[in-house]
């Protein structure tokens, strides 16, 4: 039997977990490792030269740095805004929608190096050890998955004594919160998020710190969307991804977004996280108004019900799914008419949504005006109307005066 000396495709943030993993993988299995790390936010030019740097320093033969934000508007986010989507109502999916695409970007290096093997750093704790899992099955079932961190229970102390004892660098180790960052928002955890009890300090928030200690002025903007995407802010004609970056610093100012989400993990237990989503609390407000402006109700109520699915499949790593397919089919023909502008005031802690447009509106559609006159019918045809709506009451009310006097 042959024996397998194909490099091994290590999934690599440049934290403690994926950092010991490096050296051991090629301890262990006496095979190189080439790192990879597929950008989805949140990397800017000195943090992919020091992951370059910190690779080299821990052995890889190589890494592979992919810039992947605008596939992942593309295939997720543009689904999320369509969809509205929040877990829980509240939480946009800030963090772990970007796996599935991470997973799709290994898969295809593994293919391109001739890897057998791909592996992560992910522990037994999270969510993302199946997020990645179910992806990477998803996409070949034949690749061998290694979890090393998860699969030997190494504690933080035993992986940095690891790399101290190897003379290799260590991670900083400078913060108490665990901080992970992405084109749709930030999510922290620390010791306050272990309870359901209290907030994390003010000093602990990334994007938003001082947002209420040092208020900035209100300021009033306009969003601009065509068939669901957002394309302008303020009258500035920009791609999504670079909308979304400057929406993040300037509704982060504000403290919008800010939030602590409560909810079930896949594992099927409690979790508790906090997060900054400035643009993506932004966009899916605005977003959403446009639709009431724009889609009937039938329709708003039928993509509501699939919403919620689809952040389902999205947070368990099962946005590969052709069920997936089938509700982002539904998404994209009910943005056909999301088209227009959104107006909106912010205000530390507040986002306002002063009013919107569209060439498509069904308001100023109607002849009639709300509260003031019919317009599209006649006095008559109201009280015909009201009297069949009310008809289901008025046979229920019968029914029940017959069954008391039996």
């Amino acid at each position: 039997m042959s024996v397998d000396r194909s490099p091994i495709i290590l999934a690599f943030s440049g934290g403690l977990d994926t950092s010991f993993c490096v050296p051991w993988l090629k301890e262990h299995f006496g095979r190189d490792v080439i790192t990879a790390t597929v950008n989805t936010g949140g990397i800017d030019a000195a943090g992919a030269r020091a992951l370059q740097q910190r690779s080299a320093a821990l052995g890889a033969i190589e890494h592979v740095l992919v810039d992947a934000r605008d596939a992942y508007f593309e295939t997720v986010l543009r689904y999320l805004i369509a969809g509205n989507v929040r877990r829980g109502q509240f939480y946009p999916l800030c963090v772990g929608a970007e796996r599935g695409l991470q997973a799709t970007e290994l898969a295809k290096l593994a293919l391109t190096r001739n890897a057998t093997t791909v592996a992560h750093g992910c522990t037994a704790a999270g969510n993302d050890q199946v997020r990645f899992e179910v992806a990477l099955r998803t996409l070949n079932p034949k690749l061998e998955v290694l979890a090393p961190v998860r699969d030997n229970n190494w504690i933080r102390a035993e992986q940095l004594d690891y790399l101290q004892q190897h003379g290799l660098p260590l991670p900083s180790q400078g913060s108490a919160y665990s901080i992970n960052r992405g084109l749709w928002g930030i999510t922290i955890g620390g010791r306050e998020t272990l309870t359901s009890v209290t907030s994390i300090p003010e000093e602990a928030w990334v994007l938003s710190c001082g947002a209420f200690t040092r208020p900035l002025d209100a300021s009033s903007h306009t969003l601009g969307f065509r068939h669901g995407i957002p394309v302008s802010l303020d009258g500035e004609n920009l791609q999504p991804v670079a909308l979304i970056e400057k929406l993040e610093v300037l509704a982060g100012g504000y403290g919008i977004g800010r939030g602590i989400h409560l909810g079930d993990t896949v594992l099927g237990t409690k979790g508790r996280v906090a997060f900054e989503a400035p643009a993506a609390v932004t966009l899916i407000t605005a977003h959403r108004e446009l639709e009431k402006l724009v889609l009937s109700a039938q329709q708003a109520r039928i993509k509501d019900s699939v919403a919620a699915v689809y952040g389902d499949l999205v947070h368990e790593g099962k946005q590969l799914d052709l069920a997936a397919r089938d509700i982002e089919a539904l998404f994209l023909s009910s943005q056909q008419r999301v088209t227009g502008e959104v107006h909106f005031t912010l205000r530390p802690g507040t986002l306002f949504i002063a009013g919107t447009s569209s060439p498509h509106s069904l308001l100023a559609a109607t002849r009639g005006v709300y509260g003031e006159s019919a317009g599209e019918w006649t006095a008559t045809d109201a009280l015909g109307f009201a009297r069949i709506l009310a008809l289901p009451g008025i046979l229920q009310s019968r029914a029940a005066a017959t069954e008391k006097g039996r």
